[in-house]
């Protein structure tokens, strides 16, 4: 495998470091000065950054690990024995002057599973008419629209699966019938509950027909949208910082095709700025969260999740984020959207 895509400047910003990782599709890249190996820069070095208030335009050099575990070329069977051990992402080989002359990576059959607690549901909301996937909606509801072969719902499940989930409860409202049909035609490997919406509660009222039923945490998706990121990392991180809902954000760089213009109360030009690159955080529509948090929501309440979050925070209860990269998230809530999917996942 080609190693150098993996291998950036320290001096590049984090936005641009960040941007290397989704390209490489390996979580992680390796910081050379002068040529020389300085460090090395992951998804978690990402999410502490940012999670510390740190600016993406700045230095990956302030964001990465300045003291990465490098092995001697002489020492190479060592770090395949680190890797297999340790369950490293990836581990440089360098030369006596610390040139990185290799990476090795850990292998699809050396991926470590990782379990959820047995008790973890999910939910998804699964009741929206689709209208921005027009004229497809009119004939198959949005869960069951596929990508490539396969249901966009059955994906997502299929990745909450990977990680131990099995009991899951589908919020349904249109087409509704019709989704029932097919999941009790597939008979899925888990353990599906239908609750029906009788009118559109949003994106957060369909909870308050959950009261009772769910009694420990859970997640919560949309239904157009996946993750590649470590799931029970998103959960350990919501419980470790007592969230009451921890909200799943992608770092979104976004720039724009014109020159920026910068004017004092005069008119006076301050500044240009040609075809700046903006960073955002962006809400991905998953959710890790506690069962309390249905207790701010009425019955049959239409209520957005925005709206629940502002509830939750203005009665002194959690709400955090936790931080992917921007390509570690696939959206299909648009026919552009359902396109970059496709591809991504090479269907």
């Amino acid at each position: 495998m080609a190693f150098h895509q993996y291998l950036i400047q320290d001096t590049v910003s984090v936005s641009a470091a960040v941007k290397a990782i989704d390209e490489g599709g390996k979580k992680v890249v390796f910081c050379l000065r002068d040529g020389r190996l300085s460090g090395c820069f992951t998804d978690g070095d990402m999410r502490r950054y940012i999670l510390r208030d740190g600016d993406m335009h700045k230095p990956v050099s302030r964001a990465m690990n300045p003291a990465p575990i490098a092995f001697a070329f002489s020492r190479e069977e060592e770090a395949r024995e680190f890797i297999r051990d340790s369950g490293a992402v990836a581990v440089p080989v360098v030369n006596e002057r610390n040139e990185v002359i290799k990476i090795l990576f850990r292998g699809d059959d050396a991926s470590i599973v990782r379990i959820l607690p047995e008790s973890v549901p999910l939910v998804v909301m699964a009741g929206g008419k689709g209208t921005r996937l027009y004229p497809f909606t009119k004939i198959l509801p949005k869960p069951l629209i596929p990508i490539g072969e396969t249901p966009i719902l059955d994906r997502i499940l299929d990745r909450f699966g990977q990680y131990g989930v099995r009991d899951v409860y589908l919020v349904l409202n249109h087409r509704r019938n019709m989704i029932k049909a097919y999941y009790n035609e597939m008979c899925p490997p888990y353990n599906i509950c239908f609750v029906d919406e009788e009118r559109p509660l949003g994106t957060g009222g369909g909870l308050s027909l959950l009261k009772g039923e769910i009694n420990g945490t859970f997640f919560l998706s949309n239904c157009d949208c996946l993750l590649d990121t470590d799931y029970l990392c998103i959960y350990e991180y919501h419980k470790s910082h007592g969230n009451a809902m921890t909200m799943v954000v992608a770092a979104k760089n976004m720039g724009l095709p014109y020159g920026v213009v910068d004017l004092d109360a005069r008119g006076n030009l301050q500044a240009i700025r040609e075809k700046p690159e903006y960073s955002f955080l962006v809400n991905t529509g998953i959710y890790v969260m506690e069962p309390k948090v249905m207790d701010f929501i009425k019955k049959d309440e239409r209520i957005d999740i925005p709206e629940l979050a502002k509830r939750l925070m203005a009665a002194g209860r959690k709400v955090g984020g936790y931080p992917i990269t921007e390509k570690s998230w696939l959206d299909m809530g648009q026919f552009s959207e359902m396109k970059t999917m496709v591809k991504e996942l090479g269907i």
